[in-house]
């Protein structure tokens, strides 16, 4: 496994575990505003009633055929989501990095911290 060179060459590919148990797959990438580096991944979880739930790209690697993310299953399943054609919601943001112990900091003018490209 490594780091993507270009995470997005994994959209639409199954998003993976430690232990290899599969979340969905991935849909989106959404990057820090300040940094402009690939930050949380939106996830299509489900079979029935389908959502995006959203997992940190940190220490995630790839494989040929997945993506391997640091959170377990559970933890993503668990964090905020929202409808597959939904948005991410500014006001989501800060709840999303609570829910994986990651310090949140909007912009110095108040900036959302996450754009989807």
């Amino acid at each position: 496994m490594f780091e993507a060179a270009n995470i997005r060459d994994w959209i639409g590919l199954p998003v993976v575990d430690a232990q290899e148990d599969k979340i969905g797959n991935l849909e989106s990438i959404y990057y820090d505003t300040a940094t402009q580096q690939p930050a949380f991944g939106a996830v299509t979880t489900g079979v029935v009633g389908k959502k995006l739930v959203f997992v940190p790209l940190v220490g995630a690697t790839v494989a040929p055929k997945h993506l391997l993310v640091t959170f377990d299953k559970k933890t993503v399943k668990d964090a905020p989501s929202i409808a597959t054609d939904g948005e991410l919601d500014a006001a989501t943001e800060p709840e999303l990095f609570q829910h994986y112990g990651l310090d949140y900091q909007a912009g110095v003018g108040g900036e959302r911290r996450l754009g989807r490209r």
